[in-house]
């Protein structure tokens, strides 16, 4: 009996363990971002004309709110990967129109800057290919930063502010996808 219970733990600690996949991509569960530790809170694929990528969003704690998700204080990361080829100027278009969808007036005066610093990055890389990943991290210290193919790009995006209208694009009121937002909060499809 005994034995049994040793590998029942076992067997659901291995799986806890393992990384999410999605998409042939595997997210890590657990991700250590400064002296952070988060935990994948959700992972989805973006669909428009296609599976365009796949992601995952990490978090301090998990939460099926997106209010939390979106107050949540200390590192967040938002991890892509993408499935097919897109040029710099598209994906800054993308994202630079989800933080503008989700954003006041005051809002969108007040990320203008900063919106046109992440888009100028961005559209200077060119086409980005099928299979590199995406990622924007939040760091208190530092403030958003961007690493494409595992090398960081641009300089560092000062403002909370800043990160939670990029957080937006996925999970404001009108996101680029219903259903993306619904998985990268854990929820049920």
């Amino acid at each position: 009996m005994k034995k049994l219970l040793l590998a029942a733990i076992a067997a659901l600690a291995l799986n806890l363990a393992q990384a999410a996949e999605l998409e042939g991509f595997k997210f890590d569960d657990k991700v250590k971002l400064g002296n952070a530790e988060l935990v994948i809170n959700g992972t989805g694929v973006r669909s428009k004309f296609g599976k365009r990528y796949a992601m995952a969003l990490y978090l301090p704690a998990k939460t099926t709110d997106a209010k939390a998700a979106l107050a949540a204080k200390g590192p967040k990361r938002v991890a892509i990967s993408l499935i097919k080829d897109v040029s710099g100027d598209t994906f800054a278009n993308a994202v630079s129109g989800g933080i503008n969808d989700n954003s006041s007036d005051a809002e969108k005066a007040a990320l203008k800057d900063r919106v046109k610093q992440l888009v100028d990055t961005v559209v200077a890389l060119g086409e980005i290919k099928a299979g590199t990943g995406i990622v924007f991290d939040w760091i208190p210290e530092r403030g958003a930063v961007l690493t494409i193919g595992g090398q960081q790009k641009g300089k560092d995006i000062p403002g909370e502010d800043f990160y939670t209208g990029l957080l937006k694009v996925w999970l404001g009121e009108d996101p680029v996808q219903n259903d993306l937002k619904q998985a990268l909060l854990g929820k049920p499809q």
